[in-house]
Protein backbone atom coordinates (compact mmCIF):
# COMPACT_ATOMS: atom_id res chain seq x y z
CA UNK A 1 0.00 0.00 0.00
CA UNK A 2 0.69 3.34 -0.03
CA UNK A 3 -0.79 7.14 0.47
CA UNK A 4 -3.92 7.40 -1.70
CA UNK A 5 -2.60 9.43 -4.48
CA UNK A 6 0.86 6.84 -5.02
CA UNK A 7 -2.08 4.35 -5.32
CA UNK A 8 -4.19 5.56 -8.11
CA UNK A 9 -3.90 6.93 -11.81
CA UNK A 10 -3.39 10.42 -11.76
CA UNK A 11 -4.86 12.83 -14.36
CA UNK A 12 -1.37 13.77 -15.12
CA UNK A 13 -0.81 10.53 -16.71
CA UNK A 14 -3.62 10.56 -18.86
CA UNK A 15 -2.78 10.98 -22.63
CA UNK A 16 -4.25 13.87 -24.36
CA UNK A 17 -3.28 13.45 -28.42
CA UNK A 18 -4.89 15.25 -31.28
CA UNK A 19 -7.55 12.62 -31.07
CA UNK A 20 -8.71 13.49 -27.66
CA UNK A 21 -8.55 11.90 -23.95
CA UNK A 22 -7.54 8.79 -23.78
CA UNK A 23 -10.75 6.65 -22.66
CA UNK A 24 -9.51 3.73 -20.70
CA UNK A 25 -7.22 5.72 -18.69
CA UNK A 26 -9.35 8.71 -18.15
CA UNK A 27 -11.61 5.98 -16.64
CA UNK A 28 -8.69 4.36 -14.63
CA UNK A 29 -8.09 7.46 -13.58
CA UNK A 30 -11.92 8.96 -12.89
CA UNK A 31 -12.11 5.39 -10.62
CA UNK A 32 -9.81 6.92 -7.84
CA UNK A 33 -12.03 9.82 -7.73
CA UNK A 34 -14.31 7.46 -6.23
CA UNK A 35 -11.99 5.92 -3.94
CA UNK A 36 -11.17 9.83 -2.32
CA UNK A 37 -14.94 9.64 -1.26
CA UNK A 38 -13.77 6.60 0.96
CA UNK A 39 -11.51 9.43 2.76
CA UNK A 40 -13.97 11.74 3.54
CA UNK A 41 -15.75 9.12 5.19
CA UNK A 42 -19.41 10.00 5.34
CA UNK A 43 -22.17 7.82 4.24
CA UNK A 44 -23.61 11.15 2.69
CA UNK A 45 -21.43 11.11 0.19
CA UNK A 46 -22.74 7.28 -1.46
CA UNK A 47 -25.19 8.88 -3.36
CA UNK A 48 -22.04 11.16 -5.08
CA UNK A 49 -20.02 7.54 -5.24
CA UNK A 50 -23.14 6.02 -6.83
CA UNK A 51 -23.74 9.13 -9.70
CA UNK A 52 -19.87 8.67 -10.37
CA UNK A 53 -19.61 4.97 -9.92
CA UNK A 54 -22.52 4.20 -12.58
CA UNK A 55 -21.33 6.86 -15.28
CA UNK A 56 -18.27 5.86 -15.22
CA UNK A 57 -19.68 1.96 -15.75
CA UNK A 58 -21.98 3.43 -18.75
CA UNK A 59 -18.49 4.85 -20.48
CA UNK A 60 -16.62 1.47 -20.05
CA UNK A 61 -19.48 -0.30 -21.48
CA UNK A 62 -19.72 1.56 -24.72
CA UNK A 63 -15.95 1.09 -24.85
CA UNK A 64 -15.98 -2.50 -24.22
CA UNK A 65 -18.53 -2.85 -27.08
CA UNK A 66 -16.46 -0.51 -29.49
CA UNK A 67 -13.08 -0.41 -28.56
CA UNK A 68 -12.30 0.56 -32.15
CA UNK A 69 -14.49 3.71 -31.96
CA UNK A 70 -13.98 4.78 -28.52
CA UNK A 71 -10.23 4.73 -28.46
CA UNK A 72 -10.40 8.72 -27.08
CA UNK A 73 -13.52 10.13 -25.10
CA UNK A 74 -14.07 12.46 -27.77
CA UNK A 75 -14.32 9.70 -30.60
CA UNK A 76 -16.29 7.88 -28.07
CA UNK A 77 -19.02 10.50 -28.25
CA UNK A 78 -18.88 11.01 -31.87
CA UNK A 79 -19.39 7.52 -32.64
CA UNK A 80 -22.42 7.13 -30.64
CA UNK A 81 -24.02 10.40 -32.20
CA UNK A 82 -26.27 9.07 -34.66
CA UNK A 83 -28.02 6.16 -32.08
CA UNK A 84 -31.35 6.73 -30.21
CA UNK A 85 -30.31 6.11 -27.00
CA UNK A 86 -26.93 7.85 -26.19
CA UNK A 87 -26.20 6.00 -22.85
CA UNK A 88 -22.27 6.75 -23.04
CA UNK A 89 -22.74 10.13 -23.50
CA UNK A 90 -24.93 11.15 -21.27
CA UNK A 91 -23.46 9.07 -18.53
CA UNK A 92 -19.64 10.88 -19.28
CA UNK A 93 -21.96 14.06 -19.94
CA UNK A 94 -22.90 13.60 -16.00
CA UNK A 95 -19.60 12.44 -14.91
CA UNK A 96 -17.70 15.12 -16.05
CA UNK A 97 -20.57 17.49 -13.98
CA UNK A 98 -19.35 15.43 -11.07
CA UNK A 99 -15.72 15.84 -11.46
CA UNK A 100 -15.93 19.26 -12.14
CA UNK A 101 -17.88 19.39 -8.34
CA UNK A 102 -15.57 17.42 -6.82
CA UNK A 103 -12.35 19.36 -8.48
CA UNK A 104 -13.75 22.84 -7.81
CA UNK A 105 -14.01 22.42 -4.16
CA UNK A 106 -10.51 20.71 -3.95
CA UNK A 107 -9.06 23.12 -5.40
CA UNK A 108 -10.68 26.30 -3.65
CA UNK A 109 -9.61 23.94 -0.30
CA UNK A 110 -6.08 23.90 -2.07
CA UNK A 111 -5.85 27.70 -2.82
CA UNK A 112 -7.28 28.42 0.92
CA UNK A 113 -5.72 26.70 3.42
CA UNK A 114 -7.61 27.30 6.10
CA UNK A 115 -10.93 26.53 4.21
CA UNK A 116 -13.06 24.11 6.16
CA UNK A 117 -14.37 21.18 3.23
CA UNK A 118 -17.87 21.64 4.20
CA UNK A 119 -17.67 25.38 2.93
CA UNK A 120 -15.63 24.39 -0.19
CA UNK A 121 -17.71 21.47 -1.09
CA UNK A 122 -21.15 23.42 -0.67
CA UNK A 123 -20.00 26.82 -2.64
CA UNK A 124 -18.60 24.15 -5.77
CA UNK A 125 -22.13 22.35 -5.96
CA UNK A 126 -23.67 25.78 -6.13
CA UNK A 127 -21.37 26.79 -8.98
CA UNK A 128 -21.63 23.31 -10.78
CA UNK A 129 -24.50 20.21 -9.63
CA UNK A 130 -27.35 22.61 -7.91
CA UNK A 131 -28.51 23.81 -11.41
CA UNK A 132 -29.19 20.51 -12.36
CA UNK A 133 -30.73 19.16 -9.78
CA UNK A 134 -34.27 18.77 -8.41
CA UNK A 135 -35.64 19.92 -4.40
CA UNK A 136 -35.01 16.06 -3.31
CA UNK A 137 -31.38 15.91 -4.87
CA UNK A 138 -30.76 19.08 -3.51
CA UNK A 139 -31.74 17.93 -0.26
CA UNK A 140 -29.22 15.12 -0.50
CA UNK A 141 -26.57 16.62 -1.20
CA UNK A 142 -27.31 19.02 1.62
CA UNK A 143 -26.72 17.07 3.83
CA UNK A 144 -23.55 15.22 2.53
CA UNK A 145 -21.76 19.25 2.29
CA UNK A 146 -22.59 19.38 6.28
CA UNK A 147 -21.24 15.90 7.21
CA UNK A 148 -18.03 16.67 5.29
CA UNK A 149 -15.45 15.80 7.91
CA UNK A 150 -12.65 18.39 9.27
CA UNK A 151 -10.23 19.84 6.98
CA UNK A 152 -6.60 18.82 9.09
CA UNK A 153 -8.83 14.86 9.50
CA UNK A 154 -9.01 14.99 4.98
CA UNK A 155 -5.64 15.90 4.64
CA UNK A 156 -4.24 13.58 7.49
CA UNK A 157 -5.96 10.40 5.61
CA UNK A 158 -4.87 11.60 2.35
CA UNK A 159 -1.44 11.92 3.39
CA UNK A 160 -1.08 8.48 5.41
CA UNK A 161 -0.34 5.07 4.28
CA UNK A 162 -3.33 2.39 4.99
CA UNK A 163 -0.86 -0.13 5.83
CA UNK A 164 0.89 1.53 8.31
CA UNK A 165 3.95 2.65 6.39
CA UNK A 166 5.51 6.73 6.63
CA UNK A 167 3.11 9.07 5.43
CA UNK A 168 3.77 12.05 2.98
CA UNK A 169 5.17 15.13 4.11
CA UNK A 170 2.78 18.41 3.80
CA UNK A 171 4.77 20.09 1.17
CA UNK A 172 4.92 16.74 -0.97
CA UNK A 173 1.22 16.46 -1.16
CA UNK A 174 0.72 19.75 -1.33
CA UNK A 175 2.58 19.64 -4.84
CA UNK A 176 1.14 16.13 -5.55
CA UNK A 177 -2.41 17.32 -5.23
CA UNK A 178 -1.93 20.71 -7.06
CA UNK A 179 -0.95 18.49 -9.87
CA UNK A 180 -3.69 15.83 -9.95
CA UNK A 181 -6.33 18.32 -9.95
CA UNK A 182 -4.87 20.79 -12.28
CA UNK A 183 -4.60 17.84 -14.69
CA UNK A 184 -8.14 16.73 -14.05
CA UNK A 185 -9.29 20.45 -14.53
CA UNK A 186 -7.77 20.63 -17.66
CA UNK A 187 -9.10 17.58 -18.86
CA UNK A 188 -13.03 18.64 -17.39
CA UNK A 189 -11.94 22.19 -19.10
CA UNK A 190 -11.57 20.61 -22.18
CA UNK A 191 -14.56 18.08 -22.75
CA UNK A 192 -17.17 20.29 -21.62
CA UNK A 193 -15.90 22.19 -24.38
CA UNK A 194 -16.10 19.55 -26.57
CA UNK A 195 -19.63 19.49 -25.19
CA UNK A 196 -20.99 22.53 -25.68
CA UNK A 197 -19.33 22.84 -29.37
CA UNK A 198 -20.83 20.00 -30.74
CA UNK A 199 -24.15 20.12 -28.86
CA UNK A 200 -23.11 16.91 -27.58
CA UNK A 201 -25.27 18.13 -24.27
CA UNK A 202 -28.56 18.27 -25.87
CA UNK A 203 -31.64 15.51 -25.72
CA UNK A 204 -30.95 14.77 -22.38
Amino acid sequence: MAPYLQSVKSFVDVPISDAGVDTVQFLEAADGVVGLFDILGSTAFVAVQSDLKGNIAKVRTRYEATPDKSATLELLVENEKGEKKRTATEGLMWLLRGLSFTCKALLSAQANKTEELTVAFGNAYDKTLKKFHNFVVKTVFSVAMKACPYRAEFYAKLASDPAGGPSVSAVALDEEFNKWLAALDGIVTRMESFYEKGGHNKGF
